[in-house]
């Protein structure tokens, strides 16, 4: 990995150590020029010039420094796509078909994967130089693969390399170049997300747990992290699912992202093209005698004129064959990277499923902790009323009056008595009347 690192970082140049050593120079007064300014990253804002790493359809990796025009050029591409693979925005995951190349952007992966090379970022991200490694891996072991599959076909092929035999080989028996590296960097952001709902699954469940036992304020704190975490990690994985689905879904847009298809086809027509314009120049020389203007059309304008009538329907036939059959093999790759993170996404609902039961049980047992509360409260309330029952007593008997009750020796204790046993009555009666009601579960 470390050697991966420095020989894909780029050398710096000559010209940047200059402004470098003449921003750090003092001047004349004894102050620094520039001071609190980074002259260096001024200009290469301006300029727009980023290092990429660039991986051929032979896996040799090189780091190359362009600007944003010279690459908009380079794959005819806007400056919108290229905004999205800019690390200073976020954007969701994407996937775009363009005409000369396809605009991945799935989670760390960032690159431009076009017919003969992919583009990445140059980035010391370890899932980017994963990216790279694995990548150079597929492509060395695929080129071997090929070779020997096709080396009983070598001695044929080359003795009859007509324009009809090109033109009839356009199914080969392995994925293109941009099919292999758009499976690689699938991949790469299917096992990051798989690998983050896993971390995820086995820091929650113990959580939750232990939530549900000892219901306190630190462990509803870590719970809500947990759930602001599980909401950020489905959002992603959702939209990478919505974007592989709709890729799916389209038929056009899969066309579009068989680059090798299409960089053939234009070979094909250029070659053709340049075979009629050298057989018109050599039939041209050879006339010398005039034509008479009412004659019938020369002989080598109307083998011309049907040759490339045909030209043109075996090229749009075998255009239409090729790219259903590219579109099959497309959609059979996706369909595969979608039921993967289709099982991720899975996962992340079970967990917020899960989540969610928490959360109920814990309101279910807070709501009984406050009804035994609401219930406590109704006994004390009861009590207090038959106790204010001895105060009403107590306030009558209180008062300046002379009733022949008084004389009596014992009628203190039986005005406490009846007191006390109405009390209990009463109680009771409320007691009986809150279990009629099933207001208290006695």
């Amino acid at each position: 990995m470390a050697d991966l690192k420095e020989r894909l970082l780029p050398p710096k140049p000559a010209s940047a150590l200059n402004v470098r050593e003449t921003a750090n120079r003092p001047s004349a007064s004894g102050r620094l020029p520039f001071q609190g300014m980074d002259v260096l990253g001024l200009k290469k804002r301006g300029q727009g010039i980023r290092s990429w790493i660039r991986v051929d359809t032979s896996g040799n990796s090189q780091a190359i420094e362009v600007d944003k025009f010279t690459m908009m050029r380079r794959c005819d591409l806007p400056a919108r796509d290229l905004r999205l693979l800019d690390p200073l925005f976020v954007y969701p995951s994407t996937i775009l078909g363009r005409e000369k190349a396809i605009v991945v952007n799935l989670e760390q992966i960032r690159c431009i994967i076009t017919a003969d090379e992919v583009l990445l970022l140059n980035s010391l991200d370890s899932y980017v130089l994963h990216y790279v490694m694995e990548l150079q891996r597929r492509l060395t072991t695929g080129v071997g693969e090929v070779w020997q599959s096709d080396g009983s076909d070598m001695s044929r092929r080359r003795g009859s390399r007509t324009f009809e035999n090109v033109i009839s080989n356009t199914s080969p028996d392995y994925l293109p170049f941009e099919f292999r590296a758009l499976e690689v960097a699938l991949e790469a952001a299917c096992t990051f997300l798989d690998s983050q709902a896993a971390e995820l699954e086995i820091e929650a469940y113990p959580l939750l747990d232990e939530l549900t036992s000892k219901i306190s304020t630190l462990n509803l704190e870590r719970v809500r992290r947990l759930k602001s975490r599980l909401v950020a990690l489905t959002r992603r994985v959702q939209k990478v699912r919505d974007e592989i689905e709709q890729l799916m879904d389209d038929d056009g847009d899969m066309a579009e992202m068989y680059l090798t298809e299409k960089k053939r086809r234009m070979e094909l027509s250029f070659c053709g093209d340049q075979s009629l314009v050298g057989y018109r120049s050599l039939d041209g020389a050879s006339i010398s005698a005039p034509v008479s203007p009412v004659s019938s059309p020369p002989d080598s304008r109307r083998l011309e004129k049907s040759l490339s009538i045909a030209r043109s329907r075996h090229e749009s036939s075998r255009s239409t064959e090729s790219t259903t059959e590219s579109i099959e093999e497309l959609e059979m790759l996706l369909e595969a990277y979608f039921v993967v993170i289709d099982s991720t996404l899975n996962k992340l609902t079970s967990l917020k499923e899960y989540i969610d039961d928490t959360e109920d049980f814990i309101n279910i047992q807070l709501d009984n902790v406050r009804n035994q509360l609401i219930q406590f409260e109704l006994l004390l309330t009861t009590a207090t009323f038959v106790v204010a029952i001895f105060g009403v007593v107590a306030g009558i008997f209180g008062m300046n009056f002379e009733i022949p009750l008084f004389d009596e020796p014992t009628a203190f204790h039986w005005v406490l008595i009846i007191t006390g046993v109405c009390g209990v009555c009463i109680f009771c009666a409320f007691v009986w009347f809150f279990k009629y009601r099933r207001l208290m579960p006695l």
